[in-house]
């Protein structure tokens, strides 16, 4: 485990794995309140076929707080095009990204087009969303519900900072309820599908407590807004995958298919009786995928 720091001064920790002159290097994003922990039956199923970084994304894990106003799905995009530029200069570059991972792909690719265009090779969106989350939390249950306008208010109240430059709060946890029982309750019944491992909903649980509370504050309001169809054509021309379970709630399947509406040539795979949580519920097809998108030459 390494640490980068951005140029907005944020100390990110990076996990790399693999052999560091490999051809292609894999990229990994994980999701809201998630780290790159998520990754790690992924990667261990990579074996030596490329460099892999994964890293805590600003807030979350091991890396700092968001400064106030940082806690964007566009300053992430940043944060990753300054992570390739400084740690993988040269080669291929395969993104996989989870969720809000997978949307700070989409944004990367409306901010740094050209990141995308001169080093990106392949891409692999898994259990994510190019649009219309609101709709998505609409549909939750009432206790779910209830639980998520708890913790944003609690989010609210605690990250008022004495000024702009400093991060909105270093306080740390953003379970969706304070009791960690309940928490996993909750967890268990909108992110994993059937018979998840108690101990992945333990992990999940877990890192829901280390992320920073007023950045995962600050990111869910940038989820809510996320809205970038437009930007997926700038995969159109590398080999892609859209993965999704079809008991996700979070990002449901019409959520996967409007991905792959943009884009003709990607592979959808639908895993059965699997929810939101594919790189703990499906770690063998979603390192399947990054294998095979990492061995495809681009179509332009």
């Amino acid at each position: 485990m390494t640490e980068f720091t951005t140029s907005d001064g944020v100390t990110l920790s990076v996990t790399e794995r693999g052999r560091a002159d490999a051809d292609v290097c894999a990229v990994l994003l994980h999701g809201w309140t998630e780290d790159g922990s998520v990754w790690d039956d992924v990667t261990a199923r990579l074996g030596d076929t490329m460099r892999v970084l994964a890293l805590d994304l600003r807030g979350h894990g091991d890396s700092d707080p968001a400064p106030r106003g940082s806690a964007t799905l566009d300053r992430l995009a940043d944060d990753v095009a300054e992570l390739i530029a400084a740690r993988a200069p040269e080669g291929r570059i395969v993104l996989a990204g989870h969720s809000m991972g997978g949307m700070t792909m989409m944004a990367l690719a409306e901010r740094h087009p050209d990141v995308v265009e001169q080093r990106v090779t392949g891409a692999v969106f898994v259990s994510t969303s190019s649009g219309q989350m609101q709709d998505v939390m609409s549909r939750m249950p009432a206790p779910i519900v209830a639980a998520d306008r708890w913790r944003r208010r609690l989010a609210w109240r605690s990250g008022r900072p004495a000024t702009s430059t400093r991060p909105e709060s270093t306080a740390r946890g953003a379970l969706p309820v304070p009791n960690m029982r309940l928490s996993r309750y909750i967890l268990r019944t909108v992110a994993f599908g059937g018979r998840p491992d108690a101990a992945h909903v333990r992990a999940a649980v877990e890192q829901c407590a280390r992320t920073h509370r007023s950045s995962a504050a600050g990111f869910n309001r940038s989820i809510m807004t996320h809205d970038r169809v437009a930007a997926l054509c700038a995969f159109a021309g590398v080999p892609t995958a859209v993965l999704v379970g079809d008991r996700d709630r979070l990002t449901p399947p019409a959520h996967a298919h409007a991905i792959a509406n943009e884009l003709p040539n990607a592979e959808f795979v639908l895993f059965a009786d699997a929810g939101h949580m594919l790189p703990y519920e499906r770690p063998d097809g979603v390192a399947t995928a990054i294998r095979t998108v990492a061995a495809q030459p681009a179509t332009s």
